[in-house]
C-alpha cells in the first residue's frame, strides 16, 4: 500500500485462476515504449460473485488500473479498481472495503 499507481492502457490477457485473477495491460511509456503490467485480483470465485467474469473485461479494452505496485519494483501490482472508457468501473480486489461495490456506473 505505500507504492499507489495508477496506469491507462489495453488489456491484452485476462486470467481467471485460482488463487488469484490476473489481468495483463499494455502500457506506453512517456518515452513510446510498451510494457506489459500484470494486475492482481481476487480469486474467481469472489470476483464472479461480484458479476465479474472474462466477457466483464474484454481483450483490446482501454482501462484506467488503480492499485499497488509490488513491494519489488516490479511491473506487477495488486489492482484495486479498473475504469474502463465509458465511466463504468469494476471492483478487483480480494475484499471489498466498505463502501466499494463489485460493479458500478458511474
Amino acid at each position: 500500500m505505500k507504492r499507489p499507481v495508477e496506469f491507462t492502457g489495453k488489456v491484452v490477457k485476462v486470467e481467471l485462476i485460482n488463487p488469484h485473477s490476473w489481468i495483463h495491460v499494455e502500457v506506453t511509456g512517456n518515452d513510446g515504449a510498451k510494457e506489459v503490467w500484470m494486475v492482481e485480483g481476487g480469486s474467481p470465485n469472489a470476483l464472479f460473485r461480484r458479476g465479474i467474469t472474462k466477457k466483464s473485461i474484454p481483450i483490446g479494452s482501454e482501462i484506467v488500473v488503480t492499485g499497488y505496485q509490488a513491494r519489488d519494483g516490479g511491473k506487477r501490482a495488486v489492482g484495486r479498481t479498473i475504469k474502463f472508457a465509458n465511466g463504468d468501473s469494476l471492483f478487483f480486489e480480494t475484499t471489498p472495503v466498505s463502501g466499494d461495490a463489485g460493479s458500478t456506473s458511474e
